[in-house]
């Protein structure tokens, strides 16, 4: 961000997110009908739910799963319009890759 890598940021934004989507613990049927108002409970921190830990391995993974949908949503970009696009997307993924080489794991 210091940098002013907009590429960069907007790849690490777009992937940090990701990774927070996966940590998300599933919610089941029951948890989406709800209680009655007065069963409900109430109180700081009674809507929180552990989140799940990410092993190394499983954020590879994701960040690499990232990189791909990037480079493949770029290949789809064919019409001269959408060349920026593209390119921006392949800078993404390339920023990912780099981040996945840095960790010896690509």
């Amino acid at each position: 961000m210091r940098a002013r890598d907009k590429v960069a940021v907007s790849a690490l934004r777009s992937t940090l997110a990701v990774l927070d989507n996966a940590e998300a613990v599933p919610v089941g049927a029951v948890e989406l009908r709800g209680v009655a108002i007065e069963a409900a409970p109430v109180g700081v921190g009674t809507s929180e739910a552990a989140r799940r830990e990410l092993t190394e391995q499983h954020i590879m993974d994701l960040v690499r799963a990232e990189a791909e949908e990037c480079l493949t949503l770029a290949a789809q970009f064919t019409a001269p319009a959408q060349a920026d696009r593209a390119k921006l997307l392949r800078e993404q993924a390339a920023v990912l890759l780099r981040l996945l080489d840095h960790s010896g794991t690509a």
